[in-house]
C-alpha cells in the first residue's frame, strides 16, 4: 500500500474549517439525534425512555474515552489540531458549550418522560415528594428495605483529616451529608459511596410501578445511616475517569500487559465531575481538590445524574408502552436444505440481514461445523462476542472433538478487553489456539473460515459479517452476514488469517481487499473510475453506507468525484467530517443519518460503472471498515466484493435502496453542520418497517410464501441527468 495524503497540512485553519466538521462536535450531534427519538411521539412511553437512557451511556463513553483524549492532550500541551484546524484546547472548550447544553436536553427530556410515564401508571419518585406522594405503607416498606438491604452494604466515610479522602471508581455515585451531632452540635462532613451491586432504582411492590432512586433513597431514610445526627444538607455527584488504553508497542506479554492495564484504567484520572442540587461551596471545593481536577468538565444540574441507569426502569413489564415484539425468520434458504447450512451455501451464495432475520444461522453454521465430521478446521476472528456466547460455545465443542480450531481474540475491544481474555482463557483450556493479533492494530475484520473434506478434496466455507459475533447486538443492529464457498474467498480467507496469526502479508489476493494493505487503495480505485466515467459523459455514481466518516483522504477522493460532476449518496449515521453542498467542492454529494428502531451498522459501498444506478454492473461491496483512518491503517478490516447476482441486486436494490429511501426516520446534514428530520413525502417509507414485513433477504429472492413479490423499491430522481438519485 502506498503512502497515503495528507491533506490537512495543506491548508489553513480557515482553509480546514471550511472543508471539514470537527470529528468530536459531529459526535454530539448524532447523539442530540439519538435524544431526539425519546421526544418522538410516534414511539411508545418505554422506547422513548431507551433512547434517552442510550444517549446517556453514550455520552458518558464520548467524555471517558474521546473527551479524556483531548484533556491529556491538552495537559501534555499537544497542539496537534484536528482536522477541522482546532487545537485540543480550542476543541475542550467547544466541547464544553455542547455537552453543558445536551445534558440540559436530556434533563428537558426526562421531565417530559417522567410526566407522561406517571400517567401511564410509571411513577418515579424524587425528592422532596417521598413524604408528600407515598403512602405510610410505601414509606415504612422503604425504610425496612433501607434497613435490611442497603445498610449492610454501604460504608459511609467521615471526611475529616483523619480519614484519607476515598477512592471514587469511574461512573461511582456518591452522597456527601453536612451533619451535626446532636450531642454536642459538632459539625461533621460524611461521604457515602453507592456500591455498583445496588440497583440504580428501586422499585416499590404495589399494583403501579413506583421507582427510587438509590440516591434519594438514601436521604431519605438518612436518620437511620446516621442516628444521633441532624441532616443540614446533602448533594450528590459522581465521576467519570479517563477510560481509554494507551498500547506500549513493546509490550513482551500482551494479556499480561491488558490485564494490568485494564486496573490502571479504573484508577485514571477524572475527567467530569457532575453534582446534583445545591452544593456547599466548601464542599465542591473539597471534591475539586481531592479528585484532582485538571481542565476537567464540572456540571451542575437540579435534575438527574445518570441517564444511562434509567435503562432498569425501561425494562418494566409494560408491553403496551414497548415495541411490538419482533422475532426474526430463520433464513429460507437453509430450511430448504433441512437446515444444512454447508448444502445450501454450496449451492450458491447467501446473504442474511440482521436483525430482521436470525444470528442463529451464524452459530448454526458453527455448530454444525463443530459437529460434521468431515469438518478438518475452523479459523475464526473474535472483536466482540457478549458474555453468553453461543459462537465461543461451538468453537470449544469443535477443538474437543478433535478439530483443528483457530480464535483471533482481539484484546483491544474498548470496554470488553475483560470479556475478551475470559473467553480466550476458555478457548485456550479447550484445545483452541488462540492468537491476539497485531499490538498496534486491531483485528476488526468478522471472518470465520470452515474446511471441510468432500470427496477427493476440500471445500472452505466462510462467513464475513459487518457485525460483530454478538447474539445480544445481533437483535439490534443491522448488519449483513455473507456466506459463500467460492474458493477465490477460501483462498483469500486463508491467506488473511496468515497474516494475523503468522504476519505473512498476502502478496495478492483474488477477491478480498484488506486494510491496512490494500483496502484504501481498492476504493480509491472505484472512486477514480467514476470520476473518470463522468468526465466521459456516463452514468457516474457512488452509494455508501457507513457508520463514521471522518478520514481526510477518502473525503478529498470523494470531493474531487463530487467536483467531476459524480453524484453522491452517502447514509451515515454517526459522525460526519465531509461538507455536503458546498458549491465548487461537494454540490454533488448527499448526506443523510438515519436513527430509528434498530441501530444501522452495516457498511456498504456501491459504484454505478457506467450505468445508472441500481444496476446489474454496479461494483457493490459489504465491509467491516467504516470511513476512518484507523479502519484504514491502524486496523485489520476486509472489503468484500458482492459478485453473486442475486446477493448483488438484494444489497443494492433492497438494503441500500431502503436506506436512500427512507423519509420517517432520517435526518438530513446540510452544510452549515446542522441536521434537519427529512420531511415524510406523500408516501411515506420506513425502511425498518419495510425490512420486518417482507422477507426479501431470507433465500426466498423477490418472491414471498403466498406468491407474492416483495414491493419493489425505486428511487424518485432529481436530476435529469439519470447519474443520481
Amino acid at each position: 500500500m502506498g503512502e497515503t495524503t495528507v491533506y490537512v497540512g495543506n491548508h489553513s485553519p480557515a482553509q480546514l474549517a471550511s472543508r471539514y466538521f470537527n470529528r468530536e462536535l459531529s459526535w454530539l450531534a448524532f447523539n442530540q439525534r439519538v435524544l431526539a427519538e425519546a421526544d418522538n411521539p410516534h414511539y411508545p412511553l418505554l422506547e422513548r425512555l431507551r433512547f434517552l437512557s442510550i444517549s446517556g451511556s453514550n455520552l458518558d463513553e464520548f467524555l471517558m474515552v474521546r473527551f479524556a483524549g483531548l484533556v491529556g492532550q491538552a495537559k501534555r500541551r499537544i497542539e496537534q489540531t484536528s482536522i477541522d484546524g482546532l487545537t485540543p484546547s480550542q476543541q475542550l472548550a467547544a466541547i464544553n458549550e455542547a455537552v453543558l447544553r445536551l445534558d440540559q436536553a436530556q434533563q428537558t427530556a426526562w421531565q417530559d418522560l417522567r410526566r407522561l410515564l406517571a400517567e401511564a401508571g410509571i411513577r418515579v419518585i424524587a425528592g422532596a415528594q417521598l413524604d408528600n406522594d407515598l403512602d405510610e405503607a410505601q414509606r415504612e416498606w422503604l425504610r425496612d428495605y433501607v434497613a435490611e438491604h442497603i445498610l449492610p452494604i454501604i460504608t459511609p466515610q467521615a471526611i475529616d483529616p483523619a480519614h484519607p479522602f476515598p477512592f471514587i471508581a469511574n461512573q461511582g455515585i456518591g452522597v456527601m451529608f453536612a451533619l451535626r451531632r446532636d450531642a454536642d452540635l459538632t459539625a461533621i462532613m460524611e461521604m457515602v459511596l453507592i456500591p455498583q451491586a445496588l440497583p440504580r432504582f428501586v422499585r416499590i411492590p404495589g399494583n403501579g410501578a413506583c421507582y427510587v432512586s438509590i440516591e434519594d433513597l438514601l436521604h431519605f431514610a438518612a436518620d437511620l445511616l446516621f442516628p444521633g445526627f441532624t441532616i443540614q444538607g446533602h448533594g450528590v455527584f459522581r465521576v467519570l475517569r479517563d477510560s481509554d488504553l494507551e498500547i506500549e508497542e513493546d509490550a513482551e506479554d500482551l494479556v499480561r500487559y491488558f490485564r494490568t492495564a485494564i486496573q490502571r484504567r479504573r484508577r485514571g484520572s477524572v475527567v467530569v465531575l457532575q453534582m446534583q442540587g445545591r452544593f456547599d461551596p466548601a464542599v465542591e471545593e473539597l471534591l475539586r481538590r481531592q479528585l484532582a481536577l485538571d481542565r476537567a468538565l464540572v456540571m451542575h444540574t437540579s435534575g438527574l445524574i445518570g441517564f444511562g441507569g434509567l435503562a432498569a426502569i425501561v425494562e418494566e413489564d409494560r408491553p403496551d408502552l414497548k415495541f411490538p415484539p419482533y422475532s426474526p425468520r430463520y433464513p429460507e434458504r437453509i430450511l430448504e436444505h433441512d437446515g444444512d447450512c454447508f448444502s445450501a451455501i454450496r449451492e450458491k451464495d447467501i446473504i442474511i440481514h440482521h436483525p430482521y432475520e436470525s444470528f442463529e444461522v451464524v452459530v448454526d453454521f458453527l455448530r454444525q461445523a463443530a459437529e460434521d465430521p468431515d469438518v478438518v478446521s475452523i479459523k475464526q476472528t473474535l472483536y466482540r462476542a457478549g458474555k453468553q456466547s453461543a459462537v465461543v460455545a461451538a468453537l470449544i465443542a469443535a477443538a474437543e472433538a478433535g478439530k483443528s480450531v483457530t480464535a483471533v481474540v482481539e484484546l483491544k475491544a474498548r470496554f470488553d478487553e475483560e470479556q475478551n481474555l475470559l473467553w480466550a482463557s476458555q478457548l485456550e483450556r479447550a484445545g483452541v489456539q488462540v492468537i491476539y493479533g497485531f499490538v498496534d492494530w486491531k483485528t476488526h475484520a468478522k471472518v470465520s473460515m470452515v474446511v471441510r473434506r468432500e470427496g477427493d478434496g476440500y471445500r472452505t466455507y466462510c462467513h464475513f459479517g459487518t457485525g460483530n459475533y454478538h447474539p445480544l447486538t445481533a437483535r439490534i443492529y443491522t448488519d449483513l452476514s455473507f456466506f459463500t464457498a467460492d474458493p477465490r474467498a477460501g483462498r483469500d480467507a486463508a491467506k488473511l488469517f496468515n497474516f494475523i496469526t503468522g504476519y505473512v502479508e498476502p502478496k495478492q489476493t483474488e477477491l478480498l481487499s484488506i486494510s491496512p494493505l490494500t483496502l484504501r487503495a481498492r476504493l480509491y480505485g472505484c472512486i477514480e473510475q467514476e470520476r473518470l466515467n463522468a468526465q466521459a459523459c456516463k452514468p457516474a455514481a457512488i452509494w455508501a453506507k457507513l457508520n463514521s466518516l471522518t478520514d481526510p483522504d477518502l473525503i478529498e477522493q470523494l470531493y474531487a468525484a463530487s467536483a467531476a460532476g459524480v453524484e453522491i449518496n452517502l447514509v451515515v449515521r454517526g459522525i460526519c467530517c465531509l461538507k455536503p453542498g458546498v458549491a465548487g467542492m461537494s454540490e454533488h454529494i448527499t448526506v443523510k443519518s438515519s436513527i430509528g428502531r434498530f441501530l444501522e451498522h452495516s457498511r456498504i459501498w456501491a459504484f454505478a460503472n457506467g450505468a445508472v444506478l441500481p444496476n446489474r454492473k454496479a461494483r457493490v461491496f459489504i465491509s467491516s471498515a467504516d470511513g476512518m483512518s484507523r479502519n484504514f491503517d491502524r486496523r485489520v478490516e476486509v472489503l468484500v466484493p458482492i459478485e453473486n447476482a442475486t446477493v448483488h441486486d438484494q444489497v443494492l436494490d433492497q438494503v441500500m435502496m431502503a436506506n436512500l429511501l427512507d423519509s420517517e426516520q432520517s435526518w438530513a446534514l446540510e452544510a452549515d453542520g446542522s441536521y434537519h428530520r427529512i420531511a415524510s413525502a406523500e408516501q411515506p417509507f420506513n425502511l425498518h418497517r419495510y425490512f420486518m414485513i417482507n422477507p426479501s433477504l431470507s433465500g426466498r429472492g423477490a418472491a414471498l410464501g403466498d406468491g407474492q413479490q416483495v414491493p419493489k423499491l425505486a428511487l424518485r430522481r432529481s436530476h435529469a441527468d439519470g447519474r443520481g438519485a
